[in-house]
């Protein structure tokens, strides 16, 4: 049970009940961090943009990447809701089974190519509290494997998404 009591469809604002009703009406059901971010609409829109324009949108990274970085950061924060749910999302999206078993696993089990393994180890450790201590030739590195400025930014902005999202989770027990 959450740590706060989280607002029903009717307890939401207008608007976010204009947002919740699609997904009423295709699911039966809000989950968790919908009703949590819905306690206040500049969160619910701020998140509902970044979810929008990283995750949903076709950006520069493939949605293999991208739901990749989302669960392996979702593991790392030790987030049991967020994995569950992107274990969902990323079927939605096109991810195998066994593609989404690999990165469960951890970055060395899945079969990719070696410059994917580096960008995913990189957001990794780009997660963690001593990020500041990344060095500028670990970007470049990525850049002699060939991703663009542009890719690498989109990677950190998901990492650093997931360190929000699956703080606000395990903050207020959600899931549990």
């Amino acid at each position: 049970m959450a740590h706060i009591k989280l607002p029903e469809f009717e307890d939401m604002s207008p608007a976010i009940q204009d947002k919740a009703r699609p997904i009423l009406e295709k699911t039966g059901q809000l989950g968790e961090i919908f009703k949590l971010i819905a306690v206040d609409e500049k969160v619910y829109y701020a998140t509902d943009m970044m979810v929008q324009k990283f995750l949903l949108d076709e950006t520069t990274l493939s949605y293999d990447i991208k739901e990749s970085i989302a669960l392996l950061i979702s593991i790392e924060n030790g987030c049991k809701m967020c994995v569950d749910v992107h274990k969902s999302i990323a079927k939605m999206l096109g991810l195998s089974d066994k593609r989404i078993e690999e990165v469960i696993k951890g970055v060395d089990a899945i079969d990719t190519s070696d410059e994917e393994k580096a960008l995913l180890k990189f957001c990794i450790k780009a997660s963690k509290k001593d990020n500041y201590k990344i060095l500028k030739e670990e970007i470049d590195a990525l850049k002699d494997l060939g991703y663009s400025d542009v890719q690498i930014v989109e990677a950190v902005s998901i990492t650093g998404y997931f360190n929000y999202i699956n703080t606000l989770s395990n903050v207020f027990a959600l899931g549990q």
